[in-house]
């Protein structure tokens, strides 16, 4: 059943959905000696630490319209940190008709939406290739909402939260509620792709893919950076100390991580 926001369903009781979306991201970066590939770690921990993770989690309830209820962080040793953010529905009323359009969610300083009872999380992965000079940083955060709103209006703020090359970003709305008729809904949106929410300047940097059951409202897509500079993935030099061969090689190893990650395969 199509659900707009002039053909509101009157339900029998709470709106029970729930809607979850899990979004990971990965920066590559070339260390090629032990010391670099430490100083990268040191910087990833010191620039993605449980304190600024846990402000990005705070502006994304922010941005949903939710209460924080109880924050829980934590940085490990040797690297990484996690955050869990509990949140409650927040002070809005009614809930914008333009929450129900595919498109991309404000940035923190505009709350439009509504959120019921649930929690938002991160965990930070730092790591490195044993042999080829490789680190790979990724974080995956997860919004689960339940009640009518897509978390999906958080992902523009995301995007914009981290140093991104790779994207992989699942959306799934699951469990059913009813109408007062007793007839279930499984889901109470319209989505055609999560692309849809994504704004039309990043989806210009990226090469897209949607992997998508629309009759089990699944939701995939996942995106990688279309331009290499071989100057961004470098940890404190630049190409020009490098010889031409040097480059290409580099090039190349840093191109297969990236193909890897986005077709989830290794390919050497």
């Amino acid at each position: 059943m199509t659900i707009t926001s002039e053909q509101r369903i009157t339900l029998h009781g709470f709106n029970n959905l729930t809607k979850s979306l899990s979004f990971n991201m990965y920066d590559i970066c070339y260390t090629k000696t032990k010391e670099e590939r430490e100083a990268y770690i040191e910087y990833i921990d010191e620039q993605y630490n449980s304190d600024r993770l846990t402000a990005i989690l705070k502006n994304v309830s922010d941005i949903i319209g939710a209460y924080v209820l109880n924050v829980a962080q934590q940085d490990y040793v040797p690297q990484g940190a996690s955050v869990t953010v509990l949140i409650s529905e927040g002070p809005i009323v009614e809930v914008p008709t333009e929450s129900y359009a595919e498109s991309p969610g404000p940035l923190p300083d505009s709350i439009v939406m509504q959120l019921d009872k649930s929690h938002i999380t991160v965990h930070t992965y730092p790591e490195y290739h044993p042999d080829e000079g490789i680190s790979t940083f990724r974080a995956d955060i997860d919004v689960s909402t339940c009640g009518e709103i897509s978390p999906l209006k958080a992902l523009h703020y995301l995007i914009h939260s981290f140093d991104t090359d790779i994207m992989t970003i699942d959306y799934r709305v699951r469990g059913f509620t009813r109408d007062t008729h007793g007839h279930k809904l499984f889901i109470d949106h319209d989505i055609a792709s999560i692309q849809n929410y994504i704004p039309d300047e990043v989806r210009s940097e990226y090469d897209m893919i949607d992997v998508n059951v629309y009759q089990e409202n699944i939701f995939h897509t996942k995106c990688k950076l279309k331009q290499f500079d071989l100057d961004n993935y470098l940890f404190g030099y630049t190409k020009e100390s490098l010889s031409v061969s040097e480059q290409r090689n580099i090039s190349t190893r840093l191109k297969t991580e990236m193909d890897e990650i986005y077709y989830g395969k290794n390919m050497m």
